[in-house]
């Protein structure tokens, strides 16, 4: 069994509200989020001398936008990270960051991540397979999940009261998220969730998430350095893996194959925990069929199970494996590819024991994990996984 690392840690967090339309530009909500770590954790700027950004949808392309945001900032960072995998950039910055203060390169780094799709849109999914993407094809990820789902259930079956029940206890536990788009601040039913028209057969428009604009920010560094800033208050990322392009050398592979399925056993053996040792799971959730699959690939039930898993499981913030605990990107709102961010920083709330009137009980682990890029007729493209541990 491979040691357990706790040489780092993540000393600090921020988020902030996550909004439709809000007009402002992705460097103006990385501004709201620094101040609001500033403030958090009592450092003062100039000790920052490393820095991780995601790439954001409302600011490309742009291949200097890392640069660019270090002077929007005021930073002079020793260490720069340009995160492209998208919903796994933010635990793959924290995981880089931790390699770059390992190495010496900088020793206080700011794992952040910024977007505002749904006030400047200026990605396109062509991908290299342009005929079969976005414009003419498929238009985007709901179209590419619809046809996930389509082969899972061929596969093994979906209970959509399972997919139901996910949604509705994310949507709970939104109501609890100050953070959370206020128009999703309202209780969701089973009839509301079968009601809801499809728009990507099988998917519903309650399985997706929607657009916003938002940002969060994490200070990662060693526990002495964190001591030395006056900062109690830390978890350790305990494990780390990530897999892009999931059999890649096949012409024609196993869609309902996921990354996650190659690299779950990698961070249990890491981190020395099992599935049944894990306290609270917080999941990349742009649709719900992401998350059900998600519940078999790391192990909490065999594959073709995650339905019958999903209905018997207290997934509540009180239950036996809370899910989710700030309502996930479905119920809290997806900012762009700042969304990776979003899971990562409800595990470290709640291990911080700020989870308000959704707190865990005994927060002494949490997996999180991150999904980037959607391609035609593949699963998704990066999976990323990380445990915190207390």
């Amino acid at each position: 069994m491979a040691t357990k690392k706790r040489d780092i840690v993540i000393a600090g967090y921020v988020e902030t509200a996550i909004d439709f339309k809000t007009g402002r530009s992705a460097y103006d909500l990385a501004g709201e989020a620094l101040a609001g770590l500033l403030a958090a954790t009592g450092i003062e700027k100039d000790v920052i001398d490393g820095l991780a950004v995601t790439v954001p949808l409302s600011e490309a392309p742009n291949p200097f936008f890392a640069v660019y945001m270090t002077e929007a900032l005021g930073l002079t960072p020793t260490w720069l990270n340009y995160g492209g995998t998208g919903g796994c950039s933010a635990t793959g910055g924290v995981a880089r960051a931790a390699s770059a203060i390992r190495d010496g390169q900088c020793e206080v780094a700011i794992v952040l991540s910024a977007d505002a799709p749904s006030t400047a849109w200026r990605a396109q999914y062509g991908a290299y397979r342009g005929e079969f993407q976005d414009p003419p094809g498929v238009q985007g990820p709901p179209a590419s999940f619809g046809l996930l789902m389509s082969r899972y259930h061929h596969q093994y079956g979906i209970k959509t009261e399972a997919l139901g029940k996910i949604a509705i206890t994310q949507r709970e536990h939104a109501l609890h998220n100050a953070n959370a788009y206020a128009k999703f601040k309202k209780p969701l039913t089973m009839e509301d969730y079968l009601q809801s028209r499809v728009i990507a057969d099988p998917l519903r428009l309650l399985d997706c998430v929607m657009f916003c604009d938002g940002a969060n920010a994490f200070l990662v560094t060693t526990p002495a350095r964190a001591r030395s800033l006056g900062i109690t208050k830390m978890v350790y990322p305990t494990a780390y893996a990530e897999i892009t392009n999931l059999n890649g050398n096949l012409p024609c592979p196993d869609i309902t194959e996921t990354g996650f399925s190659r690299i779950a056993p990698k961070v249990y053996r890491q981190s020395g925990l099992t599935p049944k040792d894990i306290r609270m799971f917080h999941p990349y959730d742009d649709f719900t069929i992401a998350v059900l699959m998600q519940f078999e690939d790391f192990g909490f039930c065999k594959r073709g199970q995650g339905s019958d898993f999903t209905l018997d499981t207290d997934l509540s913030h009180l239950g036996a494996l809370p899910l989710n605990t700030g309502g996930g990107q479905i119920s809290a709102g997806q900012p762009g590819l700042a969304s990776g961010g979003l899971n990562l920083a409800e595990a470290v709330r709640q291990m911080f024991g700020e989870g308000a009137g959704r707190q865990v009980e005994e927060p002494r682990n949490a997996l999180v994990t991150g999904i980037g890029v959607i391609p035609y007729a593949r699963n998704w493209g990066t999976s990323a996984a990380m445990i915190l541990e207390a």
